[in-house]
């Protein structure tokens, strides 16, 4: 297995326990409108809601599909329900498929007000920051 690229662009994401289960199971969606879905970027991270309230795993991004609502693809029916109908209407969705997670060796810990909406930053920034804080000052939120 090939080591990290340290230098390589991490979008940092909220998730919810359903959320973050997907993502163990090698998938995480958005709806086509969210900026992320153009961004370029090479790894994932998942800020873990409460009660972890932590940053505390990464996965490299190894593919990115387009899904229609009710055509065949990484999504099944309570996919959409769980992790697109809560935040938007649309019927189109980019499913990031996913690598292995990784668990940080530390967690980047909640100082502050947690993750609202993707933050950018590189590998290097993720596994060196301790707090949310310390890493926004090394992101472009």
């Amino acid at each position: 297995m090939a080591s990290p690229d340290s230098a390589g662009r991490v979008c940092v994401v909220a998730t919810r326990d359903a959320t973050f289960e997907r993502c163990r199971a090698g998938f995480y969606p958005a709806p086509q409108s969210y900026d992320r879905t153009t961004t370029p970027f090479e790894y994932m991270a998942f800020y873990r809601t409460a009660p972890v309230s932590a940053i505390t795993h990464y996965a490299t991004v190894t593919d990115r599909i387009e899904q229609r609502r009710g055509d065949a693809g990484p999504m099944g029916e309570a996919d959409w329900q769980d992790m697109i109908d809560p935040f938007s209407d649309e019927q189109i969705a980019v499913v990031f498929e996913l690598g292995g997670l990784v668990a940080l060796d530390s967690p980047v810990e909640n100082d502050q007000n947690g993750v609202r909406g993707p933050w950018y930053c590189s590998l290097e920034a993720l596994q060196g920051s301790t707090t949310l804080s310390e890493l926004a000052t090394r992101s472009d939120q």
